[in-house]
């Protein structure tokens, strides 16, 4: 079909409405910072400090307050209450263009980059108001963007009139003990962290650089994830060439599996006590030695069939009720428990019988630790502090681990095999 001059400037006409309907609409769901420059070269500079709200309760807020308190001193100040949802009952703010509510969490209806924080910030500095607060003397943001700028420091902190006054932390970090520990700080100007309720100023692009990548960082923590550290060779796992000891999450893992194994031997009627490093660590310290990775228990040879789980390891690979793996250990005649499926930290279960007075097995490995001792160790076990419960040990258990490892070996601490690495020479 063939169009007149007229239909075709009519049709041009109202394709352009479209488009610049279409360019209206997009422009308005656009959050306004995104649209707007900075000011041109040569022009007076706005404010440089965005003060931004974002802890509060929905039902029981001051909010409304909080922003005019700041638009009283300045009118032009801009202020960004962030939610993650719109807030109900609604916050009253003022409708003007330097005062925005920012939904993090993302919307069909609304661009990517509304659900972004940052969109919302044109300024060089950002400060952290807590619910409640109220602009002090004016002129205080911009001088604690000097004192920023001047000092030398990543962030300013300024307290507020609160039932939760802010004070000064100390952070003491352990790096081969993979900590970061909060404690009361000596009084100085600088603090290291800050507790209770301040106004917190700092960069704008510090802030956004701290958010969470939505991922955890840890390995190894779950049963569903592998251990944190791969095959150990030479009794020296890899972590400990780096200057690290076991990281958290593993030893966690080492201890609910320990006290697991020990309450299902317990209820079978399978005799059972601490042995080697666990030993060790349990008459240091009460626990699995920090840089362990694994728990050792021995065990009576003639008690295995008093427990289902050992029974059905020496027919096969068990996995019980509780996801952990009792199997027999493919280095030798001793058991194994693994955490998980996937995560194979876990306890051996050594099995002893006595010949003549003394306690031997089948399976000898080459450890310092890996000899026979006398009976009389067991007789009677005793109760000891472990991993936070409490399991069963050789009596006399001082003189069963200077029997195992040389005298001594309680209070001088040292690495499962110091020729390949010596406590004394790391960190």
């Amino acid at each position: 079909m063939r169009l007149t001059r007229c239909q075709a400037v009519l049709a041009a006409a109202i394709t352009l409405n479209l488009l610049v309907l279409f360019y209206v609409s997009w422009l308005q769901h656009q959050p306004r910072n995104s649209r707007a420059r900075g000011p041109r070269r040569g022009a007076a500079a706005g404010p440089r400090v965005t003060v931004l709200v974002r802890e509060f309760e929905a039902f029981d807020n001051a909010v409304p307050e909080l922003v005019d308190s700041f638009l009283q001193q300045d009118a032009a100040q801009p202020v960004v209450v962030a939610a993650d949802t719109l807030p109900y009952p609604p916050l009253v703010l003022p409708r003007l263009p330097n005062v925005r509510l920012a939904l993090l969490q993302p919307a069909l209806d609304r661009p990517a980059a509304a659900s972004r924080p940052e969109t919302y910030v044109a300024t060089e500095f950002v400060a952290l108001v807590p619910d409640g607060a109220r602009a002090e003397a004016p002129g205080q943001l911009e001088r604690m963007v000097e004192v920023l700028r001047a000092g030398g420091a990543r962030l300013v902190a300024a307290p507020v009139a609160s039932a939760n006054p802010a004070r000064c932390l100390a952070l003491n970090v352990s790096l081969r003990e993979w900590t970061a520990r909060y404690g009361p700080a000596p009084s100085a100007p600088r603090c290291d962290a800050l507790d209770g309720d301040a106004v917190v100023l700092l960069r704008a692009r510090d802030l956004f650089n701290l958010r969470e990548g939505g991922r955890l960082e840890w390995f190894g923590c779950s049963k569903e994830t592998p251990r944190c550290f791969g095959t150990v060779v030479g009794d020296t796992p890899a972590y400990l060439y780096e200057e690290r000891w076991t990281p958290p999450c593993c030893l966690r893992a080492l201890r609910e599996t320990a006290r697991y194994v020990v309450g299902v031997l317990e209820a079978a009627g399978v005799r059972y006590w601490l042995e080697g490093g666990s030993l060790l660590g349990a008459a240091r310290h009460g626990d699995i030695i920090p840089w362990d990775y694994d728990v050792d228990l021995g065990i009576y040879l003639e008690d295995v069939g008093n427990c289902e789980q050992l029974r059905g390891a020496e027919a096969g690979s068990v996995v019980d009720e509780r996801g952990f793996v009792w199997e027999k250990a493919v280095e030798g005649d001793f058991f194994r428990v693994q955490y998980s499926e996937s995560n194979h930290l876990h306890v051996d279960l050594w099995p002893f019988y006595p010949r003549n007075g003394v306690m031997t097995k089948d399976t000898w490995l080459d450890h310092r630790q890996d000899v026979e001792f006398p009976e009389h160790f067991l007789q009677p076990l005793v109760p000891l502090s472990f991993a936070g419960f409490v399991a069963q040990a050789p009596n006399n258990y001082r003189r069963f681990l200077e029997l195992k490892f040389g005298p001594g070996v309680i209070e001088n601490p040292e690495y499962p095999n110091p020729s390949l690495l010596s406590l004394a020479g790391s960190g």
